[in-house]
């Protein structure tokens, strides 16, 4: 896609952050994978399942390119947030190759459009439903680190793995004690306002 730069920023920052998103996958046990570390149940595998999910919706049905998988959690009579958590069926290895695949889809389909390439969002509001490529490749990007972000957290509860990539985890160069000093300074400052 040398022919159009722009296309090429927003598909590069797209990639980042879907390998963002696997990569804290890396070296977790299958029960910490799929543990619910919050109320709401989030899960690593499961928000790699969600975006797998909703990046084939936007960068597909959005612009009549529907992805050739088949994703029974989105049926009408599925139960809610069936797209959150793989169940025992799925295997890592299928959410993940899943995902993989979405992503080839995704890639034809902004190989052969054009950033102007109109689409229809059907869920959104009829005042808002009529699309770019263009804004729905933001829209991804934005989705898609949204919930690398959640990853992040979900990551560094199970075994307090950080960072943005496996060569650059954007913190600064500080040992444990250090941590644990600037936290409970962080939480001292938050005391006085109980």
């Amino acid at each position: 896609m040398a022919d159009n730069p722009a296309k090429d920023v927003l598909l590069h920052y797209l990639r980042q952050s879907r390998e963002a998103l696997l990569w804290k996958l890396d070296g977790v046990s299958e029960y910490d994978v799929r543990r619910p570390l919050v109320p709401t149940g989030t899960n690593l595998l499961g928000l790699v399942k969600h975006v797998a999910s909703t990046e084939s919706q936007y960068l597909g049905d959005v612009f009549g390119r529907p992805s050739p998988e088949s994703m029974p959690w989105f049926a009408d009579d599925a139960e809610a947030n069936a797209d959150m958590w793989a169940t025992v069926e799925e295997s890592r290895e299928e959410v993940t190759g899943l995902y993989r695949r979405v992503w080839a889809h995704s890639d034809a389909t902004v190989a052969a459009l054009d950033l102007d390439s109109p689409g229809v969002v059907p869920w959104w509001p009829e005042e808002r439903r009529d699309v770019t490529l263009d804004r729905i490749l933001v829209h991804m990007i934005a989705e898609t680190n949204r919930h690398a972000g959640h990853a992040d957290i979900v990551r560094e509860l199970i075994d307090g793995a950080i960072g943005h990539r496996a060569d650059n985890d954007n913190l600064p160069e500080v040992d444990e004690d250090w941590w644990a000093g600037y936290r409970a300074r962080l939480e001292e400052t938050a005391s006085r306002f109980r």
